[in-house]
């Protein structure tokens, strides 16, 4: 970790509007939060169809409405190649699906209410991700 990239305030408010997030997503819909499950549910489901779409929509809203009300810049590159991406995003889909859910549902929602499943799953998905970081960092 670089000590410059370390900001305890930042991160400490956004894990806490995220638990918020995933909580009043359950009070209001009675359902658990997880990414993957509510853009398949929009693509593919008719049921809950307005409120998978505002939930993907705010999603995309966010953070062009944090970059408005702030003074600091989002800035994104892209560096990989159009198939790499195809590729590693194909591979995410059917993860999700393998798995019965994104790292946002088993780690966010699963791991809060001690789903062994979701702990297994988000430990998964760490080492399989470090894994590939230095696999592909020693290329």
């Amino acid at each position: 970790m670089n000590i410059v990239n370390f900001t305890p305030i930042t991160a400490l408010s956004g894990g806490l509007l995220i638990g918020l997030s995933v909580a009043l997503f359950f009070i209001f819909n009675g359902r658990m939060i997880g990414i993957s499950g509510i853009a398949s549910n929009f693509l593919i489901s008719k049921d809950n169809r307005i409120e998978n779409f505002l939930f993907l929509f705010g999603l995309i809203l966010g953070p062009l409405i944090y970059n408005q009300i702030t003074d600091r810049e989002i800035n994104i590159s892209i560096s990989s190649s159009l198939i790499l991406l195809v590729t590693g995003g194909v591979l995410v889909g059917f993860g999700t699906r393998l798995s019965s859910g994104c790292t946002s549902g088993h780690g966010i929602s699963g791991i809060s209410r001690f789903s062994l499943r979701s702990i297994i799953a988000t430990i998964t998905f760490m080492i399989v991700g470090i894994l590939t970081v230095l696999i592909t960092g020693s290329l």
